[in-house]
């Protein structure tokens, strides 16, 4: 992962995956530009899985703790 990944939020990167998802459904680019624009878009969507696993981690974390809160 880039260091230019490293900083995009969730936000940054869902919205950036949404314009490459609108380019490539939109057509009229050539072959190459259209495989850069794929390469692209699954960088992304690594960034926002990586987010969305780190927050399900956190809430998997809180929710463990209130349970062996209730538990005492």
């Amino acid at each position: 992962m880039s260091v230019t990944e490293e900083a995009l939020g969730y936000e940054q990167a869902r919205d950036e995956l949404v314009e490459v998802v609108r380019k490539l459904e939109a057509g009229g680019t050539t072959l190459e530009e259209s495989l850069a624009l794929w390469e692209r878009g699954e960088e992304l969507a690594k960034v926002c899985r990586r987010w969305l696993d780190g927050a399900r981690a956190r809430l998997d974390a809180a929710l463990a703790s209130e349970e062996g809160e209730g538990e005492e």
